[in-house]
């Protein structure tokens, strides 16, 4: 037990920049707090100890804000950000290397005996305010939107957005956000559904020109290969250039 609190303690140094030492950790950080509460609650609980794994757990909510059941499963190297409201229910497993945001439940959707909570693999995930709902699996590596709602399980390596949740392409996530700051235009402005009608006509200009920048770049190769000159011309660069509030209203339907 007190291996794995070692553990948990330095994967706040590793994904905290904020973090600057153990003893700041130990005093200030309420996720470590409810972990280490949870870790003996869980070897109590296993020790048939199951009243008094309970009235622990509950001080420990009343003390961190957050909810972890005693006999929830989690693995090594588990890290809650901030931390308040989140909730973990009984049949809950949770891999290593996890992350869990302020707001997050692992719950269940029905009062059946047996699993009733999710399945997280390892190094999962979850931002703020995701509800992960059910006895299903969230595999390696999944990365969970900020108020994502999930009632599906989900293959390994997958980016979960909405409400409900549905799988989404982290290529081009990733190509977006690379022009966006180019051109300064900020994509966490904008809602994971992409419902504000500005921000999603943008989202389709961007992958406009980026489509538009690889089938020129083809042609160009193409042009080579036939024996033609070089095509390619050198565009003014993007660095620097900031569309301010006013350029965006002129874009307002």
């Amino acid at each position: 037990m007190f291996k794995r609190i070692k553990s948990d303690i330095n994967s706040v140094f590793e994904r905290d920049p904020a973090a600057r030492n153990t003893f700041e950790i130990l005093t200030t950080y309420p996720g470590l707090h409810a972990i280490i509460f949870y870790r003996l609650t869980h070897w109590l609980w296993n020790k048939n100890w199951q009243g008094l794994a309970r009235f622990i757990s509950s001080l420990s909510r009343w003390f961190t804000g957050i909810e972890i059941h005693p006999a929830a499963k989690i693995g090594d190297r588990f890290f809650i950000d901030h931390g308040m409201g989140v909730v973990i229910g009984g049949t809950a497993k949770i891999g290593d290397d996890c992350t869990l945001y302020q707001g997050v439940t692992l719950g269940g959707i029905n009062t059946n005996e047996g699993k009733r909570h999710p399945t997280l693999g390892n190094r999962v995930v979850v931002g703020a305010g995701a509800k992960i709902l059910g006895p299903i699996e969230i595999s390696d590596d999944v990365r969970i939107g900020s108020n994502a709602v999930v009632l599906k399980a989900v293959g390994a390596n997958r980016t979960v957005v909405g409400v409900p949740g549905r799988i989404v392409d982290a290529a081009k996530i990733n190509q977006r956000q690379q022009m966006a700051e180019k051109i300064g235009f900020d994509a966490y402005g904008v809602t994971a559904d992409e419902s504000d009608p500005i921000g999603k006509a943008l989202y389709i200009l961007l992958d406009h020109i980026q489509s538009q920048d690889q089938q020129l770049e083809k042609i160009n190769i193409a042009i080579q290969k036939l024996g033609g000159d070089d095509t390619k011309i050198d565009l003014p660069s993007l660095d620097g250039v900031v569309l301010e509030p006013d350029d965006l209203e002129k874009v307002t339907p």
